[in-house]
């Protein structure tokens, strides 16, 4: 999943339709809003495990980013 979003937030407009890269993240953004509290935790945990051992700067600053980006922070533990 996360490779898709980072592949999907780094495209240019003519590699992917803007309104259809929004129509994705939107979406994304409303799954993880539907997870538990418990699974909200995980995801953050195993993202920032993603990001330290990340050696691209660019993606490691989107990993460490996508908790809050996505909406995953509003209720986390």
């Amino acid at each position: 999943m996360v490779d898709v979003l980072w592949f999907i937030e780094g495209s240019e407009d003519e590699q992917m339709d803007p309104d259809d890269a929004v129509k994705v993240l939107e979406g994304v953004a409303h799954l993880v809003s539907e997870l538990s509290s418990d699974q909200r935790s995980e995801l953050i945990d195993l993202l920032g495990t993603m990001a330290e051992a990340e050696a691209d700067p660019a993606r490691r600053e989107f990993l460490q980013g996508f908790p809050e980006g996505f909406g995953l922070l509003d209720d986390a533990v």
